[in-house]
């Protein structure tokens, strides 16, 4: 979560310092509305322009980012706060565009004196000015999709197929409105180092949304498969699935994740992977009924159906720095700590490493065959059954792991449970760096 807020921070301070630079600051005030309004108005929609360009952007997927941003699910984390910021400050560069122009209707306000017609600009630039109310209008419509589709992607009843295939749209929307910033962005900017970093992020913005639009995000990590078996544990309604790949897979590291397509019309769920790499065209997903479709999958998933991945993705890779561990899990987090069981399975090498596992749904089979991959990794399992023994607490752990403060802990469950053990384990002298977790919520 640092890097999220660093790097969130970061992009708006650094617009603003770099509009202002190019504003040439703000020393001598405002003594009239209208001069005020117009810096408003180009101020935030440079805000806004360079949140949605990064955000679209990160919607591609770019592994390059994976390890600077901790993760994919960090970077879809930050993602969805950036068009979280988008809404805001394109809400309010909205409200100073048209808020003041309402009240010279009402007469409330007085319009603003007109000035000579000056002089006419030549080229491009004089093209541009002549297009400032088409431009204006196209940004004030593709304003309003965008706000809608924001708000439908943060609503979680919101059903994910037709997140899925709304969501697209945005690619769109962006195209309209980097075109209404290239028309109504000041001349005076473009010479500056603002005009320089909106055009590289317009850029990438660009390229992002066609990449988009074409179908193309992820395509060259896809490989086709096909079910290859299906186990399914009633108790706490997780369902196994077996993947044989027919194509080349690079290979994934115990803790990733990969997106996987089971119906074409649904879309991809990014599900960990619960099997280590065995260089043999096979993988495994362990899958939670948690929403309609998941949910639906023990009974519309067949052997020999066809399947699409796409991977490996995330930093979940259990590589800290200390010798001994802690892993945590809560439900189905438990998958990446299975993957990484079979990893070390058969291992000589004593590890210091205790694994809570922590269930309100508990399954006997699941547990044995999870007890018996303990046992093979020489590893200490902890299984908390919340009808028994209670939620798990960090007091527990610390009585449980009397040298935790040596060890790196690693969590993978419900994002209220790790944020509240993290703060209690930071307040009690953990390093935040050596608290490591699985933000494994794509919206």
């Amino acid at each position: 979560m640092q890097r999220i807020r660093l790097a969130l921070v970061t992009l708006f301070i650094t617009v603003t310092l770099l509009w202002l630079a190019a504003a040439g600051g703000i020393t001598g005030g405002y003594p009239r509305f209208w001069p005020l309004r117009a810096d408003m108005v180009h101020y935030s929609g440079a805000l806004a322009i360079s949140a949605m360009s990064v955000a679209i952007y990160l919607a591609i997927r770019p592994q390059w980012l994976e390890r600077l941003l901790g993760g994919l699910d960090k970077s879809y984390r930050l993602h969805k706060w950036l068009g979280i910021g988008v809404l805001v400050v394109s809400t309010v560069h909205w409200g100073w565009a048209q808020i003041p122009k309402w009240l010279v209707g009402l007469g409330w306000l007085a319009a603003p004196a007109r000035r000579g017609a000056g002089k006419a600009e030549d080229g491009l630039l004089g093209w541009l000015h002549g297009q400032r109310g088409f431009a204006e209008d196209i940004g004030e419509w593709a304003f309003y999709v965008a706000a809608l589709l924001i708000v439908l992607a943060l609503i979680k009843q919101f059903p994910y197929r037709w997140f899925f295939k709304t969501h697209r749209w945005l690619a769109l929307v962006y195209l309209v409105l980097a075109v209404h910033s290239l028309m109504l962005m000041r001349p005076a900017y473009w010479p500056s180092l603002l005009g320089a970093v909106i055009a590289v992020l317009l850029i990438g913005g660009t390229f992002a949304a066609t990449v988009s639009l074409l179908r193309q995000v992820g395509r060259a990590h896809q490989v086709v498969g096909r079910v290859d078996g299906l186990s399914y544990h009633p108790d706490n309604h997780v369902l196994r699935v077996d993947v044989a790949l027919e194509g080349p897979w690079p290979g994934h590291k115990p803790g990733q994740f990969a997106f996987a397509s089971f119906d074409q019309q649904e879309g991809p769920h990014p599900f960990s992977l619960s099997s280590a790499w065995q260089n043999d065209g096979k993988l495994s997903f362990s899958i939670k009924g948690l929403g309609d479709y998941t949910r639906r999958l023990p009974q519309t998933l067949h052997n020999g159906d066809a399947v699409t991945v796409e991977g490996p993705y995330g930093c979940f890779d259990f590589s800290g720095h200390k010798a001994g561990q802690i892993w945590v899990a809560g439900g189905i987090g438990i998958a990446p700590f299975m993957s990484r069981l079979q990893a070390l399975a058969g291992s000589s090498k004593d590890s210091t490493i205790d694994l809570f596992y922590c269930t309100s749904a508990p399954d006997q089979r699941f547990i044995a065959q999870l007890q018996a991959l303990a046992t093979s990794a020489r590893i200490r399992l902890h299984v908390q059954v919340a009808r028994e023994h209670g939620r798990l607490t960090p007091d527990q752990i610390r009585q449980e792991v009397p040298d935790w403060l040596q060890r790196d802990v690693w969590f993978c469950g419900p994002a209220r449970f790790g944020s509240k053990l993290r703060q209690d384990l930071t307040e009690h002298g953990l390093p935040a760096s050596d608290f490591h977790q699985e933000l494994f919520n794509m919206r």
